[in-house]
């Protein structure tokens, strides 16, 4: 994993087939290399095979992914001398579809998934992370340890997300989940994702939600490592102004940054699934 402070990546970047991102992939490219990224990541909400009949209206769908795919590989090639590009997808853990998506990331050949926890169990029932009841608090975090050990995501993004739910406030309960996930994260060396598109958020609210400065805190005395994710809904999400704030208070934290993420080998996953069922 590369630490070079200078070396701007972006792993987490939307497309407007999601329904709720601007812009043109073309465009996301282009400002990336004008703000001096050397990697983007596209990690567009992944689509999934419900056994429902549930249509998501902030998730591409499965017959839009072949298209996704086609532009990515298309833009890698075309601007291969100037940025790496690579295709991936943000994708919740759900249990009953884990194997699906496994099986999904080997047929198209991703890259990697990032852990983006929004949903319990699968967002078909509708218990969204960022509003939901209290009772669903420790299941936020058993259900980030249980995706994180799986294997099959590069690093969790916005670790923080329940932290949106107005009525909860850091205490001594918040403190000891959110230690649970930051000691596994460490463990397993996986990063956690300091979120710049929640900081900006955070800004526009005026009320900290993610990232909280709790959570960083704890995640440095914690030893896990950290990836800045500029979660980007808009090609001006990736303005290096906002990268290089992030960057410096990381610093000042003392964590170590990732920069570079290698690429997961999901055909091995899989195998190791097989064997596990047999």
């Amino acid at each position: 994993m590369d630490t070079n402070a200078d070396f701007k990546t972006n792993y987490h970047t939307h497309t407007f087939r999601c329904h709720h991102a601007s812009g043109s992939d073309e465009e996301y490219v282009l400002e990336a290399i004008a703000n001096g990224y050397k990697v983007l990541g596209f990690s567009d909400h992944a689509c999934w095979e419900y056994s429902s009949k549930y249509v998501s209206r902030i998730r591409m769908r499965v017959q839009e992914f072949e298209e996704y795919k086609r532009s990515v590989l298309y833009l890698k090639e075309k601007y291969k001398e100037r940025i790496t590009i690579l295709l991936g997808l943000e994708a919740e853990y759900y249990p009953m579809y884990k194997d699906w998506m496994l099986e999904f990331c080997v047929e198209q050949q991703i890259d990697y998934l990032i852990l983006g926890n929004h949903f319990y169990l699968s967002d078909e029932y509708g218990v969204y992370f960022g509003h939901m009841a209290p009772r669903y608090i420790s299941r936020y975090f058993e259900t980030c340890i249980e995706g994180l050990r799986t294997g099959m995501y590069a690093y969790l993004a916005h670790p923080e997300l329940i932290m949106r739910n107005d009525y909860i406030e850091w205490c001594d309960s918040i403190e000891e989940g959110f230690r649970r996930v930051c000691i596994e994260c460490a463990r397993l060396d996986i990063p956690v994702e300091y979120n710049v598109l929640g900081m900006q958020a955070n800004r526009q609210s005026k009320k900290e939600m993610y990232p909280h400065h709790k959570f960083w805190e704890l995640a440095a005395e914690c030893g896990c490592k950290a990836i800045i994710g500029m979660d980007a809904h808009s090609p001006h999400d990736l303005d290096a102004r906002l990268y290089e704030e992030a960057q410096a208070y990381l610093d000042s934290l003392g964590i170590d940054i990732v920069h570079t993420i290698e690429p997961i080998n999901y055909e091995y996953l899989m195998s190791r699934e097989l064997m596990r069922e047999n």
